[in-house]
């Protein structure tokens, strides 16, 4: 993506999770807001993140990511995706049972240390047939 980390971490935020504010997003990131602060400048100067006045708190800043910075994520992850799918499809079906049991597993961790978010539950099911052989997901056969 051309992006640092800790830049491509901060931007997915406002990509995937919406406007923050400094404060926000520097604690979503686990470092100071000193530490966020020059993280955004430069992220602002490169056209990935621009700042927005609250119209009812002059006090609060919210930060976005630009068109160009939504680009380049959803551009990143579509990558990853079709890597991670590649890689998949080489798996014997076996491997991929074994996948998706572990997934499942794993929601089910994440889901008791943190409950879902808006009380939307992730879709399990359709994250699981994610591992099974092409053709043979849920609901098709």
């Amino acid at each position: 993506m051309g992006l640092t980390a800790a830049r491509a971490s901060a931007l997915s935020i406002m990509v995937f999770g919406g406007r923050v504010t400094i404060g926000q997003l520097a604690q979503a990131e686990q470092v100071s807001a000193p530490t966020m602060t020059r993280l955004v400048v430069g992220m602002e100067r490169d056209g990935l993140v621009r700042r927005d006045s609250d119209p009812n708190d002059g006090r609060v800043v919210w930060l976005e990511a630009t068109a160009r910075g939504r680009r380049i994520l959803h551009a990143g992850r579509a990558r990853r995706v079709a890597a991670l799918a590649e890689d998949l499809a080489g798996l014997d079906p076996a491997e991929r049972a074994t996948l998706a049991s572990a997934v499942a597993i794993l929601e089910r961790l994440v889901g008791r240390a943190a409950p879902a978010r808006d009380g939307v539950e992730p879709d399990r099911a359709r994250t699981a047939s994610r591992f099974q052989a092409p053709g043979r997901r849920a609901g098709r056969g």
